[in-house]
């Protein structure tokens, strides 16, 4: 059936400037708790989101806006708030299907969520999504320009319900595009005051993750270990050189991008890689006969399909939205294999950027807290604190995670309680969609 779920967003941008719509949303009624569309063209959505049992978690909005200026669709997805506004990344992404433009900013910014009430951070789960037009050239400065400006505007009519920072396909320039037009955003370049590229933050933070699990299973230290790589984008290659620091003796790596793989060699010439390019949806290497598998590049990448070749005691990567499914990690727990849930290893891309508005300090204790082994909600030991209560419960780490996560959301925030479902609350009371 070619409904409009199942077309491409820009189907979903026509339908809405033919009924001359710029904003829309579709929130969680307060009171009868189902999702509720501020516009009749949205109604099919609505009812399509409103059967999902995987991604429909009672999310508090999700927000659309086509830009004035670069005519492109643009999305805020706003999970729970109760620890204080959503914040999360914005990706400038690919979708064929507008079912795969609203389920990634659903599971993404749950995600978020999840990653930030683990973290102990004061902010909840949120997650900007823009769908790339066709036959657009994205490398053309101006587009971007005009882009991310767009997206600034939009930041500024949600009034900080939803904080936005850097994600898939979006760069620091073009975050100094959304600075320009907002004061709702982190991960702001230096120049700007912001805290600045949080790759090898991230890679440090996954690798502590992986020597959680390595103690939990009593496989020892990361020293002369294998680990397979896929994805070798910048927190790949900011990982290698934590692994190599550490004393691992073999690090395959995969890449689709014959780009990346050059680079690598390049910063690492006599270390111990073995780099491979290969095809689009190519999964060998998580089939390695190594000690950890790391998922460092798409999501859903953990499926019935791949899971039953994965060889490796340990699963732990950088990659969002690791599990296609929530019942893979009970297979990945089947099967015997450690999955360390990625949004408690990937967290350290918001640690670095969510108190910006603090000020920002070089080797900032706060956040190098994250990767010391005692921080009792550090990395390290949060996840060792995961296993166990997943042993306990006789569940999988991915199931205990969310669980605890869920808990950890539900705390309001000590001085703000739940503003974000305020803010949101008086959006729709002022006819923020009519506007």
């Amino acid at each position: 059936m070619n409904t409009l779920w199942n077309q491409h967003p820009d189907a979903l941008l026509e339908a809405l400037q033919a009924a001359q719509i710029r904003r829309a949303y579709i929130i969680t009624d307060p009171q009868s708790g189902a999702p509720r569309a501020s516009h009749p063209a949205l109604d099919e959505i609505a009812a399509t989101i409103a059967a999902d049992a995987r991604d429909y978690h009672g999310h508090a909005g999700i927000f659309l806006e086509i830009g004035e200026e670069s005519g492109h669709l643009l999305s805020a997805c706003v999970h729970k708030t109760k620890r204080g506004q959503a914040a999360g990344g914005v990706r400038f992404w690919v979708y064929e299907t507008v079912e795969g433009f609203i389920r990634d900013g659903l599971r993404l910014s749950r995600g978020m969520g999840h990653k930030n009430a683990l973290a102990g951070l004061w902010w909840g789960g949120g997650k900007g999504v823009i769908a790339r037009r066709a036959g657009v050239d994205f490398t053309d400065p101006e587009v971007r320009r005009a882009v991310y400006r767009d997206y600034g505007r939009f930041m500024s009519g949600l009034r900080g319900c939803y904080v936005t920072a850097e994600d898939a396909g979006t760069t620091a320039a073009d975050m100094a595009e959304i600075y320009t037009m907002t004061r709702h955003t982190t991960c702001i370049p230096p120049a700007l005051g912001g805290s600045g590229n949080p790759s090898d933050l991230t890679a440090t933070g996954v690798v502590v993750a992986m020597e959680a699990a390595l103690a939990w299973r009593g496989l020892g230290a990361l020293e002369g270990k294998a680990v397979a790589l896929q994805g070798l984008g910048h927190v790949s290659r900011a990982m290698i050189g934590e692994l190599l620091k550490r004393g691992v003796a073999r690090i395959i790596g995969t890449d689709v991008d014959a780009r990346a793989l050059e680079m690598t060699r390049r910063m690492y010439l006599d270390a111990p890689l073995e780099l491979r390019e290969v095809p689009l949806g190519d999964m060998s290497a998580l089939a390695e006969r190594v000690d950890i598998v790391a998922p460092n590049a798409i999501g859903a990448i953990l499926n019935p399909t791949t899971i039953p070749t994965i060889k490796a005691p340990i699963v732990c990567g950088a990659a969002n939205n690791q599990l296609a499914d929530p019942s893979d990690g009970a297979r990945l727990l089947a099967q015997g294999v450690l999955y360390v849930p990625d949004f408690l290893a990937n967290r350290m891309g918001i640690v670095n950027c969510a108190n910006e508005q603090y000020g920002v300090l070089p080797e900032d204790p706060a956040i190098l807290a994250h990767l010391a082994r005692e921080t009792p909600t550090g990395v390290y030991q949060r996840a060792l604190e995961v296993f166990e209560r997943a042993a306990a419960n006789e569940r999988s780490p991915a199931d205990e995670a969310v669980a605890l996560a869920d808990e950890l959301a539900e705390v309001p925030h000590p001085i703000w309680g739940d503003r974000g479902a305020q803010i949101i609350a008086a959006l729709v009371a002022e006819g923020w969609a009519e506007g």
